[in-house]
């Protein structure tokens, strides 16, 4: 699930003479950051970071030849299933952003990425680990290819997937319930991972708790338990958790789609 943006630079087009060349195990694209891609406060919103990071995973992909298109032949797909982000100073519009990926493991339907934002002068922004799994069309996790596996040789041959283990909401979370809209979905025709940040911050500014989201140092970390349609029913519960928020988002059947933890200092 990715968005495309017009700020960074096109990624070479493959050839098939590229088959058996060396992808580069780390890759970085830069950014030109957009007015509509900041908030009220001038700065980068959160979200953001990881449609850039989304975005330069697929680019990393096509150079080794994994378009969209193969997937699609092939009939697989990546979903994020883990986020951890560290959002640790500013950008606004109109600056520089470098966002690099490479993968750094792999299990039997795992991949783990990571990703760093630079600004020009080398400055590390912000920094990212993402799980995703490999789906079938059904949905059903499935077998990372081996030639995948092989065309980016990854440092960790073990790892633990992550996990975000959150109790029920109290009584006195915050509740606010709304709808998938279409401009939040993907070509996989689900919420896009990163529309997701913006909705849960949405709730934090409704229970009182805005600030979190322009703070620096700040810290998310998301575990996507299931995907969500056109105009399907979201009910999100927001609530302190000592130094942190937590957010747990629920569909129309009552079945858990999110959970999320953010922390700021």
């Amino acid at each position: 699930m990715h968005d495309a943006l017009s700020g960074r630079a096109e990624p070479r087009p493959y050839t098939a003479a590229m088959a058996d060349s060396p992808v580069p195990t780390l890759h970085a694209e830069p950014y030109r950051v957009r007015f509509d891609e900041c908030g009220a406060d001038g700065t980068l919103r959160t979200s953001t970071y990881l449609r850039y990071m989304q975005d330069v995973a697929s680019a990393h992909s096509s150079m080794a030849g994994y378009t969209r298109e193969w997937y699609r032949e092939h009939g697989i797909f990546w979903v994020v299933r883990y986020l951890d982000l560290h959002v640790l100073g500013a950008s606004g519009t109109g600056a520089s952003v470098v966002v690099s990926t490479e993968v750094t493991g792999f299990r039997r339907i795992w991949a783990r990425r990571r990703s760093e934002f630079h600004d020009p002068h080398g400055v590390l922004l912000a920094e990212a680990d993402v799980d995703w799994v490999v789906t079938t069309e059904q949905g059903r996790p499935t077998r990372v290819p081996a030639e995948i596996v092989s065309r980016f040789p990854a440092l960790l041959t073990k790892y633990t997937p992550g996990r975000l283990e959150l109790p029920d909401p109290p009584e006195s979370a915050f509740e606010v319930t709304r709808w998938a809209e279409p401009h939040e979905l993907d070509p996989m025709a689900h919420v896009n991972n990163a529309a997701y940040i913006d909705q849960f911050e949405a709730a934090l500014d409704g229970a009182g708790e805005g600030a979190m989201r322009t703070a620096f140092p700040r810290r998310y970390r998301i575990e996507y338990l299931a995907p969500a349609g056109p105009g399907v029913s979201l009910r999100w519960h927001v609530w302190p958790a000592g130094r942190a928020w937590a957010g747990r988002l629920r569909g129309d059947s009552g079945g858990e789609l999110l959970r999320m933890v953010a922390t700021t200092g």
